[in-house]
């Protein structure tokens, strides 16, 4: 299938954006790399009188270090971040978490922002993000406000932003050298989305101990003390508790790959 007809029109920054959404008729979306948003016009899942396309906004491409944390424009690509090209707060980690999105073609467009607006439960920046506490910047109408990824996705597909915003910014902190990771996902072969998705961390420098459950028909769970899964039979457990209503070949899955990505944090180096 093709798209149902639509208006097109570049934005030239993030501002012009939220003009063009706020002074716009019908059904708007923006689009920045259109690896959600591109199948999904073709499948006519989506069927918007306008794109804004805010891809090549200076404002959104941009990367800023403010000491304590990395800020990224909402329009830098996966495939920046796995090489290198933007700075890295987690030693290493944002770049290896990216290299295992999709395959390098899509990486090579997909961005950042566009990731976490779509609020794909399976989604790895999704995930990845939520345990590392980013947070988002949205500029809108009414001017700029930051919120917590956490208070921003609201659902499956779902976020809080409102009519006329637009995501402009992601903010993560740095880590310290102390720090050690937990990444492991499951899938039917490498490119798909996550069918089971579970990252930890652990900096004892900066008090942080905490894994995110991904991949389950929900917003992602974050779990702010790591759990104690030395076992099977303790990791389905708590699994079943923190996501009910999961069938049993699911609890089994998603109890795996709690296990590994906690069982990671003994082990030195990146685990991804």
């Amino acid at each position: 299938m093709k798209a149902a007809p639509f208006d097109y029109v570049r934005a030239r920054d993030a501002a012009h954006a939220v003009e063009l959404l706020t002074a716009a008729e019908g059904f708007v979306k923006i689009i920045a790399g259109g690896q959600s948003l591109g199948p999904m016009l073709n499948l006519r899942l989506v069927e918007p009188d306008r794109l804004v396309d805010v891809r090549t906004c200076p404002d959104l491409r941009g990367c800023r270090d403010e000491g304590e944390t990395i800020v990224y424009g909402a329009a830098v690509t996966h495939s920046e971040i796995e090489d290198g090209a933007v700075p890295d707060p987690c030693h290493g980690w944002l770049a290896a978490a990216a290299r295992r999105i999709a395959y390098r073609a899509v990486r090579n467009r997909g961005t950042l922002g566009g990731s976490i607006a779509h609020a794909d439960p399976a989604a790895d920046w999704l995930v990845v993000l939520l345990l590392l506490g980013a947070e988002v910047v949205v500029l809108g109408p009414g001017g700029m406000r930051t919120a917590t990824l956490a208070e921003f996705v609201t659902g499956p597909f779902s976020t809080a932003l409102d009519t006329g915003e637009v995501l402009a910014a992601i903010r993560i902190a740095r880590r310290s050298d102390r720090v050690r990771y937990g990444y492991r996902k499951m899938a039917m072969k490498v490119g798909e989305f996550a069918t089971a998705f579970c990252v930890a961390l652990d900096d004892p420098e900066r008090g942080e101990s905490r894994a995110v459950l991904g991949a389950i028909e929900r917003p992602p769970i974050t779990v702010d003390d790591l759990p104690n899964v030395s076992d099977t039979a303790g990791a389905e457990a708590f699994v079943s508790a923190c996501v009910p209503g999961l069938d049993a070949p699911a609890v089994r899955l998603h109890a795996v790959t709690l296990r590994r990505a906690v069982r990671d944090l003994e082990c030195p180096g990146l685990q991804v």
